[in-house]
């Protein structure tokens, strides 16, 4: 039988929640989430507790935020003067936008904070700093 290595194409069908047992993303109900071993398409814990899994093969891993999106970072929050931001652009508290890095590159921000001076962004992904369990069940490895 297959086992999941690099290189080897994979298939699972997957439950991740919380800490306090809240789903924050599944495949239930759609197609199995699809990715090649190795090439970064997931995050890294994941993809190492799915390395030497096969077919039919199914488990229950924490994965470390370490190991997910990474730890929270305070330097990835930035507060703007709110005369900076155009009046047409959304600021509802939660709302996600993008703005452009110095280098050009696109970067998605979400709102966290409004006042009469300031706008709080936050860059960090919203799964940062959080564990993430898994319930994982390997459909095809080919």
């Amino acid at each position: 039988m297959t086992e999941a290595k690099p290189g080897t194409t994979v298939s699972i069908h997957y439950t991740g929640t919380l800490e306090d047992g809240s789903t924050f993303d599944s495949s239930e109900g759609r197609d199995p989430l699809t990715f090649e071993m190795g090439a970064g398409q997931i995050i890294p814990g994941l993809e190492a507790a799915l390395s030497g899994m096969s077919e039919g093969e199914a488990k229950t891993v924490t994965i470390p935020a370490a190991e997910a999106y990474g730890d929270h970072n305070p330097e990835a929050i930035q507060q703007v003067p709110r005369e900076a931001v155009p009046d047409h652009i959304p600021l509802d508290l939660g709302t996600q936008l993008q703005v452009q890095t110095q280098d050009g590159r696109a970067l998605p921000v979400v709102v966290t904070e409004v006042t009469e001076q300031q706008v709080t962004l936050d860059a960090n992904h919203p799964l940062a700093g959080k564990d993430l369990t898994f319930a994982v069940e390997v459909v095809s490895v080919s």
